[in-house]
């Protein structure tokens, strides 16, 4: 018992490191996005690309390599996400212009899509239900540490030197996270002609459609940024690309080795899931992008500074998730995602009201709640998740759970700059000049945000409803 104590231990605590790398990376880019615009000279529109990109790349990848992981081995394919986040952390911190930043992002995003794709399917793979929320709750601790240290270390790095050392600072890391690995995943050995074999019969083609659906989908914000006399481009690649991307799902569920397993899709418990929390990641995603513009462009605060103000959120995160991953295995799961959303709903008001100047008074509280509200939702949401599903199929549940994750942030992001941006005509770059302008865009996306959120809300407040009208006929039966 103790020796199987020691290895789950050990198990967390890879899979919490690597997470904790990803958050980091993530958080500390976000902040980092007023500085990169100034160092590249590129408008701050563009900027927000060098996020998007990660994002859109991740996406596309998530359920391809949570299929590989589940048909070869979630380990080996896990291991070899780190390897690629890396390589990616490297190329992006010597990069010596904006096209490189992406391509090393990209590279990036390829190893945290590896990454994310097979961390809940190595827990499901380890973990008994009953203890499968608390260990997803620590996970997901580690998630926050990243995140809580993303602004922190990165707003002091970025003020005291350049914003490269955000992405240095990921391979001293990284390597002991590798060798911590390598030493506690068991790693079956696996040849090329193996791994050809395994994938040769793979539904190719609706992965090529998703990925042209993806890419021509989040195209379409590039353009909404530009204004209106871009409007009716973006809105065709908006719907081409969305048109193809929900058909490259229609035509993988009849393909004969399908990416998602078929049931996975039909499972309505599960889907329902997968939607709250990609509506839920894209309304966390709006504050995540839109508050260094508005704390470090428009009111002129120091990264390290405003690094400090945002890292409350993920604070506040960290010290509600324990608590609401043990809530989570002792009481009802479906009402504790409606309290988290009741709480990210009012946080999203907040923002709504926050002042033009820096009245810390009226821009702390929204902040965290919106950490709190994210904590009280994700750990039961997660676990309602992966128990809906077998464990022969958790890799592709995992990564499916990613992928909405993923999405949601991606398309939060890519709304919230496009929104922003679309509001102000001919404005490259967000400074105090931009005065009530910039003002009334940054409250417009905010109420659009706290719409979003009522809509996830209502899902939840059903799935909840649903649950307490099965339970008498469960006991019933019993």
């Amino acid at each position: 018992m103790a020796e199987s104590r020691g290895k789950n231990l050990s198990i967390i605590i890879v899979l919490g490191m690597f997470s904790f790398l990803t958050s980091l990376s993530g958080s500390s880019t976000n902040l980092a996005i007023p500085k990169i615009a100034i160092s590249m000279a590129i408008s701050s529109s563009m900027a927000t690309w060098i996020v998007q990109i990660g994002l859109i790349t991740t996406a596309i990848l998530l359920v391809m390599f949570g299929h590989i992981g589940d048909i070869l081995s979630k380990n080996v394919v896990f291991l070899a996400g780190g390897i690629a986040f890396l390589i990616g952390s490297a190329i992006t911190g010597f990069a010596p212009d904006y096209i490189v930043i992406l391509f090393g992002r990209v590279i990036q995003a390829i190893g945290s899509a590896m990454i994310m794709a097979n961390s809940m399917g190595i827990v499901t793979q380890y973990f008994p239900d009953k203890k499968r929320a608390e260990a997803l709750a620590m996970i997901s601790m580690f998630i926050s540490v990243g995140s809580i240290s993303g602004p922190g270390i990165g707003g002091l790095i970025i003020s005291l030197s350049s914003w490269r050392w955000i992405y240095w600072i990921n391979i001293p890391l990284g390597i002991l996270v590798l060798w911590l690995g390598f030493k506690f995943l068991p790693v079956p050995k696996e040849s090329w002609a193996h791994v050809r074999e395994v994938t040769r019969g793979a539904n190719w083609t609706g992965q090529n459609l998703f990925t042209l659906g993806i890419i021509l989908f989040f195209l379409s914000g590039s353009f909404f940024q530009s204004g209106r006399s871009k409007l009716l481009i973006g809105l065709g690649f908006f719907l081409v690309g969305g048109a193809i991307t929900i058909y490259s799902f229609i035509q993988d569920d009849k393909a004969n080795l399908p990416w998602i397993a078929p049931e996975v899709l039909r499972n309505r418990g599960f889907m329902t899931s997968i939607f709250a929390l990609m509506l839920v990641m894209l309304v966390n995603a709006v504050s995540n992008i839109l508050l260094p513009f508005y704390l470090q462009s428009y009111n002129e605060m120091s990264p390290f500074a405003s690094g400090l103000v945002i890292m409350l959120q993920s604070v506040a995160m960290l010290v509600t998730t324990p608590f609401a991953g043990v809530l989570a295995d002792r009481i009802n799961r479906e009402l504790m995602t409606v309290i988290g959303l009741v709480i990210l709903m009012i946080s999203q008001i907040g923002y709504a009201f926050f002042p033009a100047g820096l009245d810390m008074v009226k821009i702390i509280p929204p902040i965290i709640l919106n950490g709190m509200g994210m904590a009280i939702f994700l750990s039961p949401n997660n676990a309602l998740t992966m128990g809906m599903v077998d464990k022969s199929l958790s890799g592709i549940a995992g990564s499916f759970n990613s992928f909405a994750r993923t999405l949601g942030m991606t398309i939060g992001i890519s709304f919230a700059s496009s929104m922003l941006f679309f509001q102000l005509p001919g404005v490259t770059r967000i400074t105090p000049a931009d005065g009530e302008n910039f003002v009334h865009a940054f409250y417009n996306v905010f109420w659009m945000a706290t719409a979003i959120s009522a809509v996830a809300l209502l899902v939840v407040l059903v799935r909840y409803l649903g649950s307490r009208k099965k339970a008498p006929a469960t006991d019933e039966g019993k």
